[in-house]
């Protein structure tokens, strides 16, 4: 930490007794002595040893005021203060930075709940219908990693999970890959909306990108945790 000292200018112990001296000099001349900022806020007992030596140094026709030892004190009580202030923020910095690896270790390998596309490898995906206000129908419509429809199916107009079991009008099974899911709500004239429907995933990377959580999921998909509606542990 650099201080800069403004205002009365000090000069310390025996190198106040140097004419030739000034008091940049001994700063720069202090600062070697101490090293660091942690040094400072140790070194007291020096503090007052110099300060000793410079009343013993001064000159008694012209001796130093009473308040200058004053704001030599204050100074330095200061310095210690910011110092210690400084250590404790990095202890916390470092403390909070080891916490935020932990929270970032807990989301991988766990089933993130969110509205984004799934890995078909030929077993039933679970999702989960969010149908819109006023809705009297809802279809599922599933697309290929290409966007080209591949599936379309009524379902109850509730919010209970569904089960695409990944076969086609003749019972046979679709390729293995990525499909995302859409949830049409119709009224009893029209489409009145048409949003993503939500699947689990495995979270396969945490990571923090200015300051939020961001979640990679086995699909490719990267989403904030915020997104995240539910979040289970994997079947075994």
């Amino acid at each position: 930490m650099d201080v800069t000292q403004t205002g009365t200018r000090v000069a310390y112990g025996a190198f106040a007794a140097a004419p030739d001296r000034t008091a940049d000099d001994t700063a720069q001349d202090t600062a070697s002595d101490t090293g660091s900022g942690t040094a400072i806020s140790s070194d007291f007992e020096t503090f007052l040893k110099m300060l000793t030596v410079q009343m013993e140094n001064q000159d008694p026709l012209n001796p130093i005021e009473s308040s200058d030892y004053a704001v030599q004190l204050a100074t330095f009580s200061g310095v210690e203060q910011q110092v210690q202030t400084n250590d404790l923020l990095k202890a916390l910095q470092t403390q909070l930075g080891v916490m935020s690896m932990s929270d970032l270790a807990g989301w991988v390998g766990m089933e993130a709940r969110a509205p984004v596309s799934a890995q078909f490898d030929l077993a039933p995906i679970t999702v989960t219908p969010t149908p819109a206000p006023g809705a009297t129908k809802t279809f599922m419509v599933v697309r290929d990693a290409s966007g080209a429809q591949v599936d379309r199916l009524e379902i109850p107009v509730t919010n209970d999970p569904v089960e695409w079991a990944g076969l086609d009008q003749n019972g046979t099974l679709f390729p293995k890959g990525e499909y995302s899911f859409e949830l049409q709500s119709y009224n009893q004239t029209s489409l009145i909306a048409e949003e993503p429907m939500s699947v689990y995933a495995q979270v396969v990377e945490a990571k923090v990108v200015e300051g939020q959580t961001v979640l990679i999921l086995d699909s490719g998909d990267e989403i904030p945790a915020a997104e995240v509606e539910a979040l289970r542990a994997p079947d075994s």
